[in-house]
């Protein structure tokens, strides 16, 4: 087994040597927050490997973090002021819905009208398209919810890979899936269902099929205006084009399921090395000695958006604990007439794959972002989380499936109940032991999550394309996958055959009854 691993290492390791020359590979980010987060750490990797990267920024999202230099090259673009704040409006109303536990599809799908019409403005700048197609780069990278970089990768007659920052099932990747152990996106059901979660699956197969052509359909304008009538691309067949799959998750966290050979996990990406806790965070975790810290870290998109209420419930809870709190929180956000617990800590910033990886933390409370949990199982330690929008209530279904966490919705914050999940998941070791089960699955893979993208993006580059990676199904219509026509054929011919038995089965009845009458006679 271990001269398995070490040949498998060794030929993803050597295959960048094979490449002739670096590759110019083109990264696109329009989402910001953890989608940005996501892409910067690909093309990073990318640039560090020795391939030219160059990212396709939009520079306006207020969710970026803070500019930072980048060993690659950014290209950023801005939309019309008048764009830019129906985008902002709409954004707001999609995570104020979503905060107070109405996460509305509608709304949604406006959302992504805008993306669309934002989508428009950058197929029109001539000066950004036509310097991309001078620019003849060999790869592009996409992100699955940015249906504008497929289109963009279309547009360049260009080759791409897909990232999926998400659990399977949030779009359509053209995979197997079988309802019977399979669960769909926002079912909120594990692979283990019963008989009423075998049926409640099956028909949100059938209503995610619905939901995923309205939002899609957002994009049919700017498709029509960009794109020549005979040659109009399809987003659904966009999707099953991809070259590769690249899926921000791991084994440790999802359920096993079927796979396609061009599906590649690379959860833990965001993982980087360990550097050593600057002294203020150290300072304060000592104060606690054995007893421990917890970290409370809610992203970026809820950190910027949560109410004065539930911050109020947070503090109240942590204030019960006999850890200290260290909580990323902005300052400048928290309510004046409010007084912060004597265990706990806020900062703006904190470095959170460090203290995640501190012998003394305890406990992580999270919003459960797919990098946040995938932090936390390499790491080993369990997880309180409080989900809010997009696959986070995905997610924590299956940190609890896995029990090394629970979970508990936004709208029921309470002081006393956040309290009590949270000493429940500190004092019962299980949650500990499955947290560093996980992380030993997690640890184990012969390749890290960045040498599973290097070396399968360098054999895309060398085998011009991963046609040997995609079965024929992906380009196989519905009907045809799925048996449908051969069924119906079938269906035909039973039934015919049972239609002509019967009709001989007459004659031959009224033969007799004519022969027995002519005997009489």
């Amino acid at each position: 087994m271990t001269g398995q691993r070490a040949l498998l290492l060794a030929g993803f390791l050597l295959s960048g040597f094979l490449i002739p020359e670096a590759a110019k590979i083109l990264t696109v980010s329009s989402l910001g927050g953890s989608h940005y987060l996501l892409l910067d750490r690909v093309s990073q990797i990318l640039q560090d490997h020795g391939h030219n990267v160059t990212m396709l920024l939009y520079g306006g999202d207020y969710l970026i973090p803070k500019k930072k230099e980048n060993a690659y090259q950014v290209i950023s673009w801005l939309l019309p002021e008048h764009h830019e704040k129906e985008l902002k409006e709409h954004f707001d109303s999609y995570i104020e819905e979503a905060l107070h536990g109405r996460e509305a599809f509608d709304t949604f799908v406006k959302l992504m009208e805008q993306l669309g019409i934002q989508c428009s403005d950058l197929l029109r700048r001539s000066d950004i398209m036509d310097s991309l197609k001078n620019e003849n780069f060999d790869l592009v990278f996409v992100e699955a919810f940015d249906f504008c970089s497929f289109l963009i990768a279309e547009k360049l007659v260009k080759p791409f890979v897909s990232i999926l920052p998400s659990p399977f099932g949030s779009v359509d990747l053209g995979l197997p899936n079988p309802v019977s152990y399979v669960p769909v996106f926002h079912s909120l059901l594990t692979d283990r269902m019963d008989f009423w979660g075998r049926v409640r699956n099956f028909l949100m197969f059938l209503d995610f099929f619905l939901r995923q052509w309205r939002i899609q359909s957002t994009f049919d304008n700017t498709i029509k205006e960009h794109f020549p009538e005979d040659s109009r691309p399809v987003l659904s067949h966009l999707l099953k084009k991809a070259e590769l799959w690249f899926v921000n998750s791991d084994f440790a966290l999802e359920f096993a399921r079927p796979l396609l050979p061009n599906t590649v996990y690379i959860g833990g990406l965001m993982v980087i090395p360990v550097k050593p806790v600057p002294q203020e965070f150290e300072n304060f975790i000592s104060k606690f000695g054995d007893s421990g810290f917890v970290l409370v870290a809610m992203g970026s998109m809820v950190g910027t958006y949560q109410s004065q209420e539930v911050l109020m419930e947070m503090n109240s809870a942590f204030a019960r604990l006999s850890q200290g709190v260290i909580w990323n929180c902005k300052p400048s956000k928290w309510p004046k007439d409010v007084k912060l617990a004597a265990n706990v800590k806020i900062v703006d910033w904190l470095p959170q794959n460090d203290l995640l990886a501190h012998p003394r933390i305890c406990l992580f409370v999270t919003h459960g972002g797919l990098n946040s949990i995938m932090e936390a199982i390499q790491h080993g330690v369990p997880i309180v989380g409080i989900p809010v929008l997009g696959d986070q209530p995905e997610n924590m279904v299956r940190v609890e499936a896995k029990k090394f966490g629970v979970s508990i919705q936004l709208k029921q914050i309470k002081a006393e109940t956040l309290a009590l999940k949270m000493k429940e998941v500190i004092e019962d070791k299980r949650y500990k032991s499955a947290a560093v089960a996980a992380s030993i699955i997690r640890r184990s893979h012969p390749l890290t999550p960045a040498q599973r993208l290097v070396g399968w993006t360098d054999h895309i580059l060398q085998t011009g394309g991963a046609a040997h990676l995609k079965p024929h199904a992906l380009q196989q219509p519905w009907h045809e996958q799925y048996l449908l026509d051969v069924f119906l054929f079938l269906l035909v011919v039973t039934l015919g055959t049972l239609w002509l038995c019967g009709k001989l089965l007459g004659m031959v009845a009224r033969w007799l009854c004519g022969a027995r009458k002519l005997k009489k006679a």
